[in-house]
């Protein structure tokens, strides 16, 4: 009975590398099946290709004439190109970024001076704000006036007044050349 013993024994020191090659192969399948699995979920949450698209967009701004402004949809969201006048200019770098809610100088703000870029939406509760056509309120500071909960931005976008807790935001964007600028 004891020979026995030491037989199973040395049957068991035998199987060892047979019985790890079948758990690594196990392993090694189920690996594969659960990428083929997780790959498909993954790739079904990035975005789809008409949204891709729209990830970046060009626009043409030579007929914007000074002082006026122009909506594009960007992502889905509203975004407010400015033609601002040397007024609009000189009122916001000058004023003091020390008083500000979201301190924030125009020139970190702008690329070229007379062209504000910014993403229209209120950054306290996701409104639009008023102040892109003629006519409208613009607020205190001459940019733009929320009117469901009064937060009001001045002619570089940043808040001056009110609810909101951050600057209207500046997307990315770069100027292919004097006529033409891509946004994203």
């Amino acid at each position: 009975m004891v020979e026995k013993k030491t037989s199973d024994k040395i049957e068991n020191k035998e199987n060892p590398s047979r019985r790890d090659f079948l758990v690594l192969a196990a392993t090694a399948t189920a690996a594969v099946g659960v990428g083929a699995v997780a790959v498909p979920f993954i790739q079904q949450m990035n975005p789809a290709r008409d949204v891709l698209a729209l990830s970046s967009i060009e626009i043409d701004i030579s007929k914007i004439a000074v002082g006026q402004s122009i909506t594009v949809k960007w992502r889905g969201k509203p975004v407010f190109i400015r033609h601002r006048t040397p007024e609009e200019i000189a009122s916001a770098e000058s004023v003091n970024i020390k008083d500000l809610p979201d301190p924030q100088a125009d020139k970190d703000r702008v690329k070229k001076p007379e062209w504000l870029i910014v993403v229209g939406i209120c950054t306290h509760l996701g409104c639009v704000p008023s102040g892109q056509k003629i006519g409208d309120n613009r607020g205190a500071f001459g940019g733009w006036y929320c009117p469901c909960h009064g937060s009001q931005y001045d002619t570089s976008g940043r808040i001056k007044e009110g609810p909101a807790p951050l600057n209207l935001p500046v997307p990315a964007y770069e100027f292919i050349n004097d006529k033409i600028v891509r946004i994203g």
